[in-house]
């Protein structure tokens, strides 16, 4: 019993030192970090009221902004139809490259390979990098910026996709393959009922998602609010910058809580 305990504060200790250490690693990678780039957290703490005030004196929405409020909110259309087109297009894809991707299900290590090569270099690059890449061949417009939403999309539901398709109990799989039943029967009765609540968890998310990285993606592209953002900006004009930011934050909002109410029933 004496062992056991001396054994067990041992460990504890072990554990106590090892987190001590790593957080002593982390505090100088920090500390190097501030000093390449040179980082005057004094003077950041001493610019946040003259950016507050600045704020307060310029983000005010008047009643003459609210005429803009017409071609806002089409614009603002514009990038959620073109979000949610984004990401359902993505899904139905990354659903077969999920189902060729993932270890419970996939049949060909060519195609399995494949489908993972695709997620990871689609996933692994950011979606503003994407929309700077097809900017180059497509131009400024509405394609630019739903390709570049579409290919980031494939890359992440494709592996999410895969995971949820893993995460399936086997046991069901196992019982309709030793009854002789097809692949194609298999997959549509015993692993996707399963794991499609999860699915449409994450084409939710996506949906949120993208909707944020449209704005940023409009910039670059020049289409939907994230144009109609960085036009105001650009013309001094801070009223209607700050009347579509209220609407793009309230849009987010009323999005994610419609999200979460449709996931706590599927799920």
């Amino acid at each position: 019993m004496k062992k056991a305990n001396m054994l067990a504060d041992q460990t504890r200790l072990s554990r106590k030192w090892q987190h001590i250490f790593l957080l002593i690693i982390v505090c100088c990678f920090n500390w190097i970090a501030i000093e390449m780039v040179q980082f005057d957290f004094y003077q950041s703490l001493l610019s946040i009221p003259t950016a507050g005030l600045w704020m307060i004196e310029n983000l005010w929405i008047t009643a003459e902004t609210w005429r803009e409020f017409p071609d806002i909110m089409l614009k603002l259309v514009e990038t959620i139809l073109m979000s949610v087109a984004a990401t359902t297009i993505a899904a139905f894809i990354s659903f077969f490259l999920g189902i060729a991707g993932s270890t419970t299900t996939r049949r060909n290590g060519l195609m399995a390979g494949l489908s993972r090569g695709i997620a990871s270099v689609a996933r692994n690059i950011p979606v503003v990098a994407w929309a700077l890449i097809l900017l180059l061949s497509f131009g400024q417009n509405s394609l630019t910026g739903f390709l570049a939403l579409f290919v980031g999309t494939v890359g992440f539901l494709t592996r999410a996709f895969m995971e949820s398709i893993d995460e399936v109990g086997l046991k069901s799989f196992e019982a309709l393959t030793a009854t002789g039943a097809t692949y194609f029967q298999v997959i549509f009765k015993a692993v996707i009922p399963q794991a499609l609540p999860q699915m449409l968890s994450w084409v939710l998310f996506m949906i949120e998602t993208n909707i944020r990285s449209a704005t940023l993606v409009g910039i670059l592209t020049g289409t939907g609010i994230g144009y109609t953002f960085d036009l105001y900006y650009k013309t001094l004009n801070y009223e209607a910058v700050a009347l579509v930011t209220l609407l793009i934050i309230l849009t987010v909002i009323v999005i994610e809580l419609t999200s979460n109410r449709i996931r706590k029933v599927i799920l």
